[in-house]
Protein backbone atom coordinates (compact mmCIF):
# COMPACT_ATOMS: atom_id res chain seq x y z
CA UNK A 1 0.00 0.00 0.00
CA UNK A 2 2.84 2.40 1.05
CA UNK A 3 4.26 2.02 -2.37
CA UNK A 4 1.32 2.52 -4.18
CA UNK A 5 0.74 5.44 -2.33
CA UNK A 6 4.45 6.43 -3.17
CA UNK A 7 3.71 6.18 -7.58
CA UNK A 8 0.28 7.44 -7.24
CA UNK A 9 2.16 10.71 -5.24
CA UNK A 10 4.54 10.90 -8.00
CA UNK A 11 2.50 10.82 -10.64
CA UNK A 12 0.08 13.66 -9.46
CA UNK A 13 3.85 15.98 -8.56
CA UNK A 14 4.82 15.05 -12.50
CA UNK A 15 0.95 16.03 -13.43
CA UNK A 16 1.37 19.38 -10.95
CA UNK A 17 4.86 20.20 -12.54
CA UNK A 18 3.90 19.76 -16.29
CA UNK A 19 0.45 21.58 -15.51
CA UNK A 20 2.89 24.54 -14.37
CA UNK A 21 5.04 24.54 -16.81
CA UNK A 22 2.22 24.85 -19.48
CA UNK A 23 0.89 27.16 -18.05
CA UNK A 24 4.07 29.29 -17.04
CA UNK A 25 6.02 28.74 -21.05
CA UNK A 26 5.21 32.18 -23.40
CA UNK A 27 2.92 31.68 -26.06
CA UNK A 28 5.02 31.95 -29.22
CA UNK A 29 5.40 34.96 -30.99
CA UNK A 30 4.08 35.69 -34.59
CA UNK A 31 6.79 37.96 -35.86
CA UNK A 32 5.30 40.64 -38.29
CA UNK A 33 7.58 42.81 -40.24
CA UNK A 34 7.67 46.05 -41.17
CA UNK A 35 9.69 49.29 -41.62
CA UNK A 36 10.16 52.61 -41.25
CA UNK A 37 9.60 54.51 -44.38
CA UNK A 38 12.22 57.79 -44.99
CA UNK A 39 10.35 61.04 -45.36
CA UNK A 40 7.11 60.05 -44.32
CA UNK A 41 6.71 62.55 -40.80
CA UNK A 42 4.92 62.10 -38.42
CA UNK A 43 4.09 58.25 -39.74
CA UNK A 44 7.51 58.21 -39.00
CA UNK A 45 10.42 60.26 -37.13
CA UNK A 46 14.20 60.34 -36.11
CA UNK A 47 13.83 60.67 -32.41
CA UNK A 48 17.65 61.70 -31.75
CA UNK A 49 20.47 59.24 -31.82
CA UNK A 50 19.29 55.82 -34.08
CA UNK A 51 16.16 56.44 -32.12
CA UNK A 52 12.49 56.44 -34.34
CA UNK A 53 9.35 57.56 -32.99
CA UNK A 54 5.80 58.65 -34.40
CA UNK A 55 2.42 57.66 -35.10
CA UNK A 56 2.64 54.41 -36.70
CA UNK A 57 5.12 53.52 -34.04
CA UNK A 58 2.99 54.14 -31.65
CA UNK A 59 0.06 52.17 -33.38
CA UNK A 60 2.33 48.74 -33.53
CA UNK A 61 3.30 49.08 -29.63
CA UNK A 62 -0.74 49.73 -29.30
CA UNK A 63 -1.32 46.99 -31.52
CA UNK A 64 1.17 44.18 -29.38
CA UNK A 65 -0.71 45.22 -26.09
CA UNK A 66 -4.03 44.43 -27.56
CA UNK A 67 -2.58 41.27 -28.64
CA UNK A 68 0.80 40.32 -26.88
CA UNK A 69 1.55 37.23 -29.58
CA UNK A 70 1.90 40.11 -32.30
CA UNK A 71 4.97 41.16 -32.50
CA UNK A 72 6.07 43.98 -34.98
CA UNK A 73 9.66 44.10 -36.08
CA UNK A 74 11.76 46.78 -38.22
CA UNK A 75 10.01 49.96 -36.85
CA UNK A 76 13.37 51.17 -35.96
CA UNK A 77 14.97 50.50 -39.63
CA UNK A 78 14.74 53.24 -42.03
CA UNK A 79 13.91 52.11 -45.69
CA UNK A 80 13.09 54.59 -48.58
CA UNK A 81 9.46 54.12 -49.41
CA UNK A 82 9.74 52.81 -53.03
CA UNK A 83 11.69 49.51 -51.47
CA UNK A 84 8.95 49.10 -48.44
CA UNK A 85 6.25 49.11 -50.89
CA UNK A 86 7.82 46.69 -53.15
CA UNK A 87 9.29 44.21 -49.85
CA UNK A 88 5.99 44.47 -48.78
CA UNK A 89 4.72 43.21 -52.51
CA UNK A 90 6.99 40.44 -52.76
CA UNK A 91 6.41 39.04 -49.01
CA UNK A 92 9.52 40.39 -47.90
CA UNK A 93 7.47 42.80 -45.21
CA UNK A 94 4.11 41.59 -44.04
CA UNK A 95 2.16 45.39 -43.00
CA UNK A 96 2.95 48.70 -43.66
CA UNK A 97 1.09 51.75 -41.98
CA UNK A 98 -1.24 54.48 -43.03
CA UNK A 99 -0.61 53.48 -46.99
CA UNK A 100 -3.03 55.36 -49.16
CA UNK A 101 -5.51 53.54 -51.58
CA UNK A 102 -4.73 54.51 -54.77
CA UNK A 103 -3.92 53.43 -58.33
CA UNK A 104 -2.11 50.09 -58.35
CA UNK A 105 -1.65 49.57 -55.02
CA UNK A 106 -5.56 48.28 -54.62
CA UNK A 107 -3.84 45.37 -56.31
CA UNK A 108 -0.40 44.98 -54.62
CA UNK A 109 -1.46 45.29 -51.00
CA UNK A 110 -4.50 43.61 -48.74
CA UNK A 111 -5.94 46.73 -46.93
CA UNK A 112 -7.34 46.14 -43.65
CA UNK A 113 -8.83 47.71 -40.78
CA UNK A 114 -10.73 51.00 -40.64
CA UNK A 115 -9.50 54.50 -42.39
CA UNK A 116 -6.89 55.81 -39.99
CA UNK A 117 -7.14 59.80 -40.91
CA UNK A 118 -7.36 61.77 -44.31
CA UNK A 119 -4.50 62.68 -45.77
CA UNK A 120 -5.12 65.87 -47.64
CA UNK A 121 -3.10 67.75 -50.10
CA UNK A 122 -1.31 71.26 -50.88
CA UNK A 123 1.27 72.85 -52.69
CA UNK A 124 3.77 74.48 -51.43
CA UNK A 125 5.05 77.67 -53.11
CA UNK A 126 8.28 80.34 -51.95
CA UNK A 127 7.31 82.92 -49.69
CA UNK A 128 7.68 85.58 -52.85
CA UNK A 129 5.77 83.58 -55.08
CA UNK A 130 2.49 85.18 -55.45
CA UNK A 131 0.76 82.38 -56.70
CA UNK A 132 -2.71 81.17 -56.12
CA UNK A 133 -4.19 77.94 -56.72
CA UNK A 134 -7.77 77.02 -56.58
CA UNK A 135 -8.22 74.16 -59.09
CA UNK A 136 -6.07 72.01 -61.29
CA UNK A 137 -6.51 74.69 -64.33
CA UNK A 138 -5.17 77.11 -62.55
CA UNK A 139 -1.99 75.20 -62.54
CA UNK A 140 -1.71 74.86 -65.75
CA UNK A 141 -2.68 78.02 -67.05
CA UNK A 142 1.14 78.72 -65.35
CA UNK A 143 2.51 76.90 -68.08
CA UNK A 144 5.19 76.98 -69.02
CA UNK A 145 6.84 77.86 -65.47
CA UNK A 146 4.56 75.41 -63.95
CA UNK A 147 6.67 72.46 -62.78
CA UNK A 148 5.05 70.58 -59.49
CA UNK A 149 8.26 69.21 -57.12
CA UNK A 150 6.92 65.38 -55.88
CA UNK A 151 8.69 62.63 -53.63
CA UNK A 152 9.34 60.03 -56.11
CA UNK A 153 7.47 56.83 -55.18
CA UNK A 154 4.61 58.55 -53.48
CA UNK A 155 0.89 58.50 -53.86
CA UNK A 156 1.58 62.28 -54.88
CA UNK A 157 2.78 61.45 -58.14
CA UNK A 158 -0.10 59.59 -59.09
CA UNK A 159 -2.38 62.15 -57.87
CA UNK A 160 -0.47 64.31 -60.67
CA UNK A 161 -0.73 62.17 -63.41
CA UNK A 162 -3.84 61.53 -62.93
CA UNK A 163 -4.81 65.47 -63.87
CA UNK A 164 -2.76 65.26 -67.60
CA UNK A 165 -0.84 67.99 -68.58
CA UNK A 166 0.87 69.03 -65.73
CA UNK A 167 4.80 68.73 -66.16
CA UNK A 168 6.70 67.02 -62.70
CA UNK A 169 10.02 66.25 -61.20
CA UNK A 170 10.00 63.41 -59.15
CA UNK A 171 13.63 63.08 -58.85
CA UNK A 172 13.94 63.61 -55.37
CA UNK A 173 13.07 60.97 -52.35
CA UNK A 174 12.09 63.02 -49.55
CA UNK A 175 10.64 66.16 -48.65
CA UNK A 176 13.80 68.00 -47.02
CA UNK A 177 15.45 67.57 -51.02
CA UNK A 178 12.06 69.09 -52.43
CA UNK A 179 12.05 71.89 -50.02
CA UNK A 180 15.54 72.82 -50.98
CA UNK A 181 14.77 72.60 -54.38
CA UNK A 182 11.87 74.95 -54.47
CA UNK A 183 13.74 77.97 -52.56
CA UNK A 184 16.15 77.60 -54.97
CA UNK A 185 13.69 77.76 -57.93
CA UNK A 186 14.30 74.21 -59.29
CA UNK A 187 10.38 73.87 -59.47
CA UNK A 188 7.42 76.10 -58.88
CA UNK A 189 5.11 74.49 -56.19
CA UNK A 190 6.02 71.42 -54.23
CA UNK A 191 2.78 69.11 -53.96
CA UNK A 192 2.98 67.56 -50.79
CA UNK A 193 0.12 66.39 -47.60
CA UNK A 194 -0.89 68.76 -44.94
CA UNK A 195 -0.59 66.80 -42.18
CA UNK A 196 2.55 67.82 -40.07
CA UNK A 197 3.30 70.49 -42.76
CA UNK A 198 4.04 73.62 -40.54
CA UNK A 199 6.03 71.27 -38.41
CA UNK A 200 7.84 70.13 -41.60
CA UNK A 201 8.59 73.75 -42.78
CA UNK A 202 9.71 74.69 -38.87
CA UNK A 203 11.94 71.50 -38.41
CA UNK A 204 13.69 72.15 -41.95
CA UNK A 205 14.00 76.12 -41.38
CA UNK A 206 11.93 77.16 -44.26
CA UNK A 207 9.10 78.70 -42.80
CA UNK A 208 10.64 82.06 -43.68
CA UNK A 209 11.12 80.90 -47.07
CA UNK A 210 8.29 78.69 -48.27
CA UNK A 211 4.32 79.24 -47.66
CA UNK A 212 1.38 76.26 -47.29
CA UNK A 213 -1.35 77.51 -50.10
CA UNK A 214 -5.07 77.20 -48.24
CA UNK A 215 -6.77 74.99 -50.92
CA UNK A 216 -6.91 71.22 -50.16
CA UNK A 217 -5.99 70.19 -53.70
CA UNK A 218 -6.67 66.25 -52.76
CA UNK A 219 -8.02 63.82 -50.24
CA UNK A 220 -7.79 60.45 -49.66
CA UNK A 221 -8.47 57.92 -46.63
CA UNK A 222 -5.55 55.69 -45.17
CA UNK A 223 -5.13 52.37 -44.00
CA UNK A 224 -3.02 49.72 -42.65
CA UNK A 225 -1.67 47.69 -45.63
CA UNK A 226 -0.43 43.83 -45.53
CA UNK A 227 1.15 41.77 -47.99
CA UNK A 228 -1.25 39.66 -49.87
CA UNK A 229 1.29 36.81 -48.82
CA UNK A 230 0.68 37.05 -45.25
CA UNK A 231 -1.09 33.95 -43.30
CA UNK A 232 -4.76 35.31 -43.23
CA UNK A 233 -5.18 34.69 -39.72
CA UNK A 234 -2.54 36.95 -38.34
CA UNK A 235 -3.85 39.51 -41.20
CA UNK A 236 -7.54 38.97 -38.98
CA UNK A 237 -5.55 39.37 -35.57
CA UNK A 238 -4.05 42.53 -37.02
CA UNK A 239 -7.42 44.12 -38.20
CA UNK A 240 -9.27 42.99 -35.07
CA UNK A 241 -6.69 45.17 -32.98
CA UNK A 242 -7.25 47.48 -35.21
CA UNK A 243 -11.00 47.66 -34.89
CA UNK A 244 -10.74 47.50 -31.17
CA UNK A 245 -8.54 50.75 -30.91
CA UNK A 246 -11.17 52.75 -32.91
CA UNK A 247 -14.16 51.58 -30.81
CA UNK A 248 -12.08 52.50 -27.66
CA UNK A 249 -11.11 55.69 -29.06
CA UNK A 250 -7.51 55.17 -28.18
CA UNK A 251 -6.75 55.07 -32.30
CA UNK A 252 -8.27 58.81 -32.72
CA UNK A 253 -5.58 59.42 -29.54
CA UNK A 254 -2.28 58.25 -31.08
CA UNK A 255 -3.21 59.82 -34.07
CA UNK A 256 -3.97 63.09 -32.85
CA UNK A 257 -1.26 63.13 -30.78
CA UNK A 258 1.21 63.88 -34.21
CA UNK A 259 -1.14 66.23 -35.29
Amino acid sequence: MAAWRGRLGLWLAGCAALAFLTISLPAQAIVIRTAAQEGTEPKFIAGGGERIVGMCVDLFRAIEQLDPELQVVGDQNWKPLIRAYSELEHGQLDVACAVQRIGEREHRFQFIGPALYNNEYHFLARINDPVKISSWDDLRQLAPDNTVLINRGFAAGNIIRAQGGIPIDESATNQVLNLQKLVAGRGRLFFHRGRDLRKLLERTGNSGKVRILPQVMFSSPVYFATSKLLAPQTRERLERALYQLEKSGELERLIRKWD
